[in-house]
This record gives structure tokens, C-alpha cells and sequence, in this order.
């Protein structure tokens, strides 16, 4: 099940920029950088124990947003939406670790009901 939001993901035009911005006026800190196979920059950065992902725009993000859950039972959970008839926009596959405990994890991205890319790591 989901443990909880583990991030929420702005697509941004310009990821410095915004680094700068979300770093200089709300005390967040860039803490990983990742450059995807397609060419996609995506930006971690910590305010607290929240995280929040800058993907650059213009390299084919998300559509403006998403949000990301954790999840305790990755199989289990991809399962139970799958069953339920919810779309994959994404399906599951291995992603980068953004830290230690995130080694072996993986992705999915599925369809809410209003066309929100709903991601989930675990």
C-alpha cells in the first residue's frame, strides 16, 4: 500500500532558474540531478523530508504536474490498479536511486481519473 506523497513535480522552462528560485526564497536544497535516456533533466531538491522534482519543459515533461506516491508493495500495488482498470501511462521500470534506500526501486506512472499522471516508486 502507499506509504506516502513522496514528491510532487513541476515541469519548469528554465531548471537553473528555478533551482536558484526555490533554493534562494524557500530554503530548498538541490540534492540530485538526472538526465533520463530521452534527454529529460530532472532536478531533486529537499525542503524538510518533501521533496520536489523540476523537469525541464521543453525536453517532453509531464504536462505541467504530478505527484508521486511511495509504495510498500510496488508488485502488489501495480497489480491491484491494473485489476481495477486504471490506464499505465508508464509502465513499471527501473529508476535512478536519489538516495541509498532508494536502490532496486522502480517506477510506474498511471492515469487518474481526469487524465493526472499519478507516479509511484518502490
Amino acid at each position: 500500500m502507499f506509504k506516502r506523497i513522496d514528491h510532487v513535480a513541476l515541469d519548469v522552462a528554465d531548471i537553473d532558474r528555478s533551482i536558484t528560485f526555490y533554493e534562494t526564497l524557500f530554503g530548498c536544497k538541490h540534492y540530485y540531478d538526472q538526465l533520463t535516456g530521452g534527454g529529460l533533466r530532472i532536478a531533486y531538491l529537499r525542503s524538510g523530508d518533501t521533496v520536489l522534482e523540476l523537469v525541464n519543459r521543453d525536453a517532453g515533461g509531464m504536462n505541467g504536474f504530478h505527484f508521486c506516491f511511495e509504495s510498500d508493495d510496488f508488485d502488489g500495488d501495480v497489480a491491484r490498479l491494473t485489476e481495477a482498470g486504471i490506464e499505465a501511462m508508464t509502465p513499471p521500470h527501473d529508476t535512478d536511486a536519489r538516495e541509498p534506500r532508494e536502490k532496486g526501486w522502480r517506477r510506474v506512472v498511471f492515469k487518474g481519473p481526469d487524465g493526472e499522471a499519478i507516479e509511484f516508486r518502490g
